[in-house]
């Protein structure tokens, strides 16, 4: 097991397919799995449509689980991430559109559990003081 180590880049075969990832076989003895978010930059909606038994595949040991003998791989780690576009400004405005939303959400901000507990709370009494007003009615 220790001849694997963490960061190396090997060559494996894909054993195995699930939905949760593929099987690759890195000897003769010993498999890895590569998670399907490791499979590639984009999202995998099924992983048979990227890899299939038998496919001669490239990956990286991500972690080697020395204990349960687990090897964790990743596809995507080999890959050169793909090239941003470029923003390009809408036709309704470009750049302008944008900063009334951005303005409204920096004012709505980040509301913690605590502050949502407050304000849940205090509607939870108004409800029950004009319960009460109706049952004194």
């Amino acid at each position: 097991m220790s001849n694997y180590e963490e960061g190396s880049i090997i060559e494996g075969k894909v054993t195995g397919i699930k939905p949760f990832g593929a099987f690759v076989a890195i000897d003769e003895k010993k498999q890895g799995l590569v998670h399907i978010s490791e499979v590639a930059h984009g999202y995998v909606k099924d992983i048979a449509d990227v890899l299939t038994v038998g496919d001669e595949v490239k990956v990286k040991i991500m972690s080697v689980d020395e204990a349960s003998g687990k090897i964790s791989l990743s596809i995507r780690a080999t890959q050169e991430a793909p090239a941003r576009p470029q923003s390009k400004p809408r036709a309704t405005g470009g750049g302008a559109a944008r900063k009334p939303q951005a303005t409204q959400q920096k004012q709505q901000g980040f509301n913690t559990l605590e502050d949502k507990l407050k304000e849940w709370l205090k509607q939870s009494n108004e409800i029950q003081a004009d319960l009460n007003k109706r049952a004194k009615k």
